[in-house]
């Protein structure tokens, strides 16, 4: 029934064809049902003349009761789910948003659905009110209503068999497969749904991958992986180069009358077996969980850390700096898998993969605070009980003592206040190390940039660097909108921007991530300068040849510690009798699991350090340090 047919089209068995626009070299067989009403929206969340409200279709991301709804549109980024979702008090901006997205689309209805070029539908059940691009594969799905399938020749999707997806959209180059349901759902470009996933009132990030296990009401930014049957997520913003592990539930213990409880979770979250964690809870970047049920709300600040639950002795343990003391290799390995994974060919979004970026410098710069906090009062407890300071006499205190590797420290039981929601301990330990390491990291960090601004622009001596530095650096503080990380002060403005009315629609919103994207380089340097200042406690003018000459040589001994640690973590793999009991031989372990000398990411890092030694030995002779 009214359907356009394009040239050297294969048709066979397909029951019922009705408001089709089909484009050439397309081939349907056995398709029970394809059709396009005349109120077709196909996954947008807009209104056809004389529909009601209520007939709109939100996603309700972060939070179960939908108060931090979302209206999606085909072109939706992260970061415009993010913003939506989260400045719910900005009643303008949420006006000017849903604005934007009327005016992607008119009311008028009667739109043909669209069937793009070279695309095979296949053994298929329903598909109502689908628009499908070019070259994408459908086959075995059941049903597929009102839906927008993104693809092209040089991003092919994909849907298989036994599929069920209603009211969503689907990014360029996305694999749908086995049993998958989803519902009101927004599918970033280049991610994956597998082996009965499901996937409800939720967005899931660019180069993700869910299989198995069941996501709710949840906002994912890109690089998200979980693969395992039992494990949940629900009313949840993970921020990125997340991990889920089997039976995890994240999610579902709610502690009040309704279900408003949140989880938010920093860049690199990583809860492990059978983690089970109560709303609400809040984690900073690259938080690992240990096995266990956690039975109070968490308030984790403190960056790369371990938490695990003590129950021999009733208390919260959490071990800063963890990943940089005995898993070096999956931290860098995490960032660099993710780049090289990043298969978006429009990078409308410039997303921030590092470990070591503003986000968590600025976490590791308050965890110094609160490290050298925690220490001071663990002190004062021991040699004046009773007596009672302010908070930043005990932070000058333990930071005496903390950069004097004072011996006493290994003699106090060093507890933290306001990370659980309980009457019980929460006992920071190995805090000499981690402060050490995190201090280290914050100098290396801020030496890199450094580096990469004098090279970038081919600066030839230290003078020339001097003028590249604002008079007075600014540590500002930073948002992660989408997985781009962008500085508060312009996020600030770009909401009085929408509110003036000069930023008019989508458009505009996401050539404001652009331009920051192009920003970033050089406002992340400023940033990293503000942090090493801080860190040395030196102003610009304090700044001497000498420092950075110390600094260079510094970072060398920085990045061999690190390259060092890359290897020997991956190492004990191999020399742990543990995992090495299960093979007859050497030559059986290196067969099943490759030799340790050949493994490419260890050479990469190896070869990363010749290259940084070298550059760092030239740039001192360049410079005349």
């Amino acid at each position: 029934i009214s359907c356009d047919i394009g040239n050297n089209v294969c048709m066979e068995n397909a029951n019922y064809l009705s408001h089709y626009i089909i484009e050439d070299d397309v081939m349907i067989a056995n398709v029970n049902e394809l059709a396009t009403t005349n109120y077709a929206k196909f996954g947008n969340g807009i209104l056809k003349q004389d529909e009601d409200e209520k007939h709109r279709i939100w996603i309700e991301v972060c939070n179960e009761n939908g108060g931090r709804s979302i209206i999606p549109f085909n072109g939706m980024l992260a970061g415009d789910a993010y913003m939506w979702s989260k400045y719910k008090d900005d009643e303008l901006l949420m006006e000017k948003f849903k604005a934007f997205t009327h005016k992607l689309y008119d009311k008028k209805r009667g739109y043909y659905g669209v069937i793009g070029k070279r695309t095979v539908i296949k053994n298929c059940g329903i598909l109502k009110d689908v628009w499908i691009g070019s070259d994408a594969y459908i086959k075995g799905a059941n049903k597929i209503k009102n839906v927008t399938i993104n693809s092209d020749a040089a991003r092919k999707s994909q849907i298989g068999e036994g599929c069920e997806l209603v009211n969503g959209i689907i990014g360029y180059g996305c694999r749908i497969f086995y049993g998958v349901k989803a519902v009101r759902f927004i599918l970033a470009a280049h991610s994956q749904l597998k082996y009965g996933a499901r996937l409800i009132n939720s967005y899931l990030g660019n180069n993700s991958t869910i299989s198995c296990c069941e996501v709710l009401n949840s906002l994912i930014f890109p690089a998200h992986e979980q693969h395992h049957n039992n494990s949940f997520l629900c009313a949840s913003l993970l921020m990125g180069q997340s991990n889920m592990a089997a039976g995890a539930t994240i999610g579902s213990n709610h502690n009040s009358r309704s279900p408003d409880g949140e989880i938010i979770a920093g860049r690199g979250f990583w809860p492990g077996l059978c983690v089970s964690l109560k709303h609400n809870s809040k984690f900073a970047s690259f938080n690992i969980l240990a096995k266990g049920d956690y039975p109070y709300e968490l308030n984790i600040p403190l960056p790369f850390a371990l938490i695990s639950n003590d129950l021999s002795k009733d208390q919260l343990i959490v071990m800063p700096a963890y990943w940089f003391m005995y898993n070096l290799y999956a931290i860098a390995r995490n960032e660099w898998k993710y780049h090289d994974r990043d298969a978006r060919i429009n990078k409308e979004q410039r997303i921030e993969f590092d470990a070591l970026a503003p986000d968590t410098i600025n976490e590791l710069i308050n965890a110094l605070q609160l490290l050298a906090l925690y220490t001071g009062k663990a002190f004062s407890a021991k040699k004046n009980p009773g007596k009672k300071i302010t908070d930043k006499e005990y932070i000058k205190t333990g930071k005496k003592l903390l950069e004097a590797n004072d011996k006493i420290i290994s003699e106090l039981e060093i507890v933290a206040e306001g990370l659980e929601n309980s009457d019980r301990k929460t006992v920071i330990i190995k805090v000499q190390q981690a402060y050490t390491i995190f201090r280290e990291l914050v100098i290396y960090y801020g030496t890199v940039q450094c580096i990469a601004q004098v090279v970038e622009n081919d600066l030839k001596n230290f003078v020339a660097l001097v003028k590249q530095l604002p008079s007075v650096p600014k540590r500002n503080q930073w948002i992660n909108v989408g997985g781009q990380l962008i500085a508060e002060d312009e996020v600030q403005k770009f909401r009085k921007h929408v509110h003036a009315g000069k930023i008019k629609n989508w458009d505009d919103v996401h050539a404001f991530y652009t331009m920051q994207g192009q920003a970033y380089d050089a406002d992340k340097f400023e940033h990293a300068f503000a942090a090493l200042s801080e860190v040395l406690n030196i102003s610009v003018t304090e700044f001497t040849p000498e420092i950075f000459k110390q600094i260079l040589l510094q970072s060398v001994q920085t990045k061999m510690w690190l390259t060092d640690g890359i290897y020997e973590s991956r190492a004990k793999d191999y020399t742990n009798p543990f995992r090495t009991m299960i093979f007859g031989n050497k030559e059986e372990m290196d067969n099943v699991w490759g030799k340790l000398e050949d493994n490419n990411f260890i050479a990469l890092q190896q070869a990363e350090l010749k290259n940084f030694k070298k550059k760092v030995n030239d740039l001192i002779k360049v410079l005349k340090l």
